[in-house]
């Protein structure tokens, strides 16, 4: 494995952008330390081009015959290395040097078999997912996608965009019978990427809240209204550790909107809740959180509606979002991938390699990276044009990165809100002379 070519650009017309990506992956292409011929590639676009997302495909595959396979979306926001394109026309390309027989591109034509069940002998360890936000029993969907993993760890995000909700899906490994041949640009569902067991990659989950209160059990709870915390009715402890008086109705308002809640399932409380991890330290939340909005009051019956359905025995705190410590956290989970990439350093976080792995004799590096992050995320929370990206850029360095921002972010077989996903590819360093 080399390192992946990348290029992304900006123009109103999308022949010209599409031109100017070309020519920035040939050029890489023809350099000796970068894929020469890669065979998967990751193509994301912002909304502005989600009418024309047939031909874009089209033309650069047409452009690109080596590249054989094809996965990506439409987001709000795309992200690359160091930058970042909101509300503009823009696409960015990353092209994967792996192996064929160790990934499958997957989409409601061409199905992610089983576990166990794989065509030819493929066998997926970890997934990407692109899915459409507006699919009903989205959650389900996607733990469902996760069984079919030997790991059950999947990680990308939902379709955001003001027009259609378009994801690219084409594989080389053909599709079902009966459904013809494939355009690669497809609407509704879950598409994505699944990788065999000898592509490592190590991912980490970012969030983008703090919590302003202890967390507290869901005693009661009906459907997505939780009626009481420790045994005592949630309106009241919400009203009181917020300082909230419903009688000052703007007030109460202005606080509340900046209120979410941070949820911990029982069958989560386990994960990455050693008190030794970094974000507890530090007072932040770590993976097994999810992250949700206060949708309404109810004073009837002194509960406290969310966009969530909690289960009873449901750790709860209140939280608002906070840019100082999504940027501890940010370049937290950078110094842990980084930390994880030398020789001496073992078992942090989530690192999914072939079980025969053995330790190589110089540090591994990073082939390539793909971040996925919150649409409400991005320079205009971090505080100017492109801060996000330049805050991965400077803590994880110069490495090819694409991605998109989102209207969800999955990770740990869950659907996360306000955080940042980011998943890099591993390829062992050269050795020391």
């Amino acid at each position: 494995m080399k390192r992946f070519p990348y290029a992304h650009a900006t123009h109103p017309q999308w022949r010209m952008a599409a031109a100017l990506v070309l020519a920035q992956l040939r050029a890489q292409m023809a350099l000796p330390e970068q894929a020469a011929a890669p065979s998967l590639g990751l193509l994301y676009i912002t909304d502005h081009y989600a009418s024309e997302a047939q031909a874009i495909l089209d033309h650069i595959s047409a452009e690109l015959r080596e590249v054989t396979d094809w996965a990506g979306t439409v987001g709000i926001g795309i992200a690359t290395n160091n930058a970042e394109y909101f509300d503009e026309p823009a696409l960015a390309v990353m092209l994967c040097d792996l192996s064929p027989d160790q990934y499958r591109v997957f989409s409601g034509v061409a199905p992610l078999p089983a576990s166990g069940t794989g065509d030819g002998g493929f066998v997926a360890h970890t997934a990407l997912l692109h899915a459409d936000p507006q699919l009903h029993d989205l959650g389900e969907l996607v733990a469902e996608l996760a069984e079919r993993t030997q790991t059950g760890y999947v990680f990308g995000g939902l379709t955001a965009s003001r027009s259609a909700n378009v994801q690219f899906a084409l594989g080389s490994a053909g599709n079902l019978r009966g459904q013809g041949e494939a355009s690669g640009v497809l609407s509704g569902g879950i598409s994505g990427v699944a990788f065999g067991p000898e592509v490592e990659l190590i991912s980490r989950v970012t969030q983008g809240a703090q919590p302003v209160d202890r967390e507290r059990e869901v005693t009661a709870v009906e459907d997505n209204v939780v009626l009481a915390l420790d045994g005592e009715p949630a309106l009241d402890v919400l009203l009181r550790e917020l300082e909230i008086d419903l009688d000052q109705p703007e007030a109460a308002m202005a606080r509340l909107r900046r209120t979410l809640v941070g949820i911990t399932p029982p069958s989560r409380s386990g994960l990455d809740l050693d008190l030794n991890h970094p974000s507890h330290a530090r007072g932040q939340f770590g993976p097994e959180v999810l992250v949700r909005h206060i949708i309404g009051l109810d004073p009837g019956r002194r509960g406290i509606a969310i966009a969530e359905r909690p289960s009873l025995g449901a750790r709860l705190a209140f939280c608002e979002r906070h840019a100082q410590a999504a940027r501890a956290d940010l370049v937290r989970i950078c110094s842990e991938i980084r930390e994880e990439l030398a020789p001496e350093m073992s078992g942090i976080g989530d690192v999914f390699t072939a079980p025969d792995d053995a330790t190589p004799a110089a540090p591994r590096q990073i082939a390539g990276a793909i971040y996925v992050s919150c649409s409400g995320r991005g320079g205009p929370h971090f505080g100017a044009p492109s801060a996000e990206l330049q805050i991965v850029r400077r803590a994880l360095g110069d490495v090819p990165l694409v991605g998109f921002f989102a209207n969800g972010e999955i990770a740990h077989q869950q659907l996360y809100g306000y955080t940042g996903v980011l998943t890099v590819f591993v390829h062992d360093g050269v050795p020391a002379a």
